[in-house]
C-alpha cells in the first residue's frame, strides 16, 4: 500500500496568488470595457452628422481610447506572467498588487478626461502621471519577485522610462505626448529580442 501524501499547510502570512488572479481578471475586464463607455456620450452635433463630423469628433478620442486599451492589455499580460511565477505571496506583496489593480481601476477616469480634453496640458500631464504610476508599480512588482537586472526587469522598466519623459513633454506640447507614450510597448520587443538571442528555453 502506498502511504497517503499530505500537502503542507500554507503559512498564515502567505496568500495564494491564484485568488488575486481571479480578482485581477475582473478588474482588467471592467476597466478595459469602461474605456469606451463614454465615447458615444461625448458626441455633440448641431445637426445630422456626416463623415466629416464623425471624424472631427471621434478621431482624437479614438487615439486616446486605443492607447489606453493597448496599455491595459500589455499590463494585463505582464501581470499574469508575473503571478505565474509567484504562486504564493506575503501580505505586503498582496497589498502592492492591490495598489497596482487600483491604478488600473482609475484608468477609465483619466482616459475619459484625456479623450475629451487632449489639448489640455494639465489633463495630459495627469494622464501621463497616471500611466507612469501604473508602469512604476508594475516594475516594482517584477523587482520584488526577481531582483537583479534580468531581461524581465529591464522590459518592465522600459514603459516607465518612456511615460515619464512623455509626461514632461505633455506639459509643453500635449499633442506630441501620445506619440512618445506609444513607444512604451518597446518593452515587449526587448523580451522578444532577448528570447530570440538566447533561445526558446530562456
Amino acid at each position: 500500500m502506498t502511504e497517503p501524501t499530505f500537502e503542507p499547510e500554507p503559512k498564515p502570512e502567505q496568500f495564494e496568488m491564484r485568488r488575486l488572479e481571479s480578482l485581477s481578471n475582473t478588474i482588467f475586464g471592467v476597466a478595459m470595457t469602461l474605456l469606451a463607455y463614454d465615447l458615444p456620450k461625448a458626441a455633440v452635433f448641431t445637426g445630422v452628422p456626416d463623415w466629416n463630423d464623425l471624424a472631427r469628433v471621434y478621431s482624437g478620442k479614438m487615439i486616446g481610447f486605443a492607447l489606453s486599451f493597448i496599455i491595459a492589455g500589455v499590463f494585463w499580460i505582464s501581470h499574469h506572467r508575473r503571478l505565474a511565477r509567484q504562486p504564493v505571496g506575503s501580505r505586503g506583496a498582496v497589498m502592492l498588487n492591490l495598489f497596482f489593480l487600483l491604478s488600473i481601476v482609475l484608468l477609465p477616469v483619466t482616459n475619459g478626461l484625456y479623450t475629451n480634453y487632449p489639448m489640455s496640458s494639465a489633463v495630459a500631464v495627469l494622464y501621463g502621471a497616471h500611466l507612469s504610476v501604473i508602469a512604476g508599480l508594475n516594475a516594482w512588482l517584477w523587482w520584488t519577485i526577481l531582483g537583479g537586472w534580468s531581461h524581465e526587469n529591464m522590459a518592465s522598466l522600459f514603459p516607465l522610462l518612456v511615460f515619464v519623459p512623455g509626461t514632461i513633454v505633455a506639459a509643453f506640447a500635449p499633442q506630441a505626448a501620445p506619440f512618445l507614450w506609444f513607444l512604451a510597448f518597446g518593452g515587449r520587443l526587448i523580451q522578444r529580442f532577448y528570447r530570440g538571442r538566447t533561445g526558446p528555453g530562456a
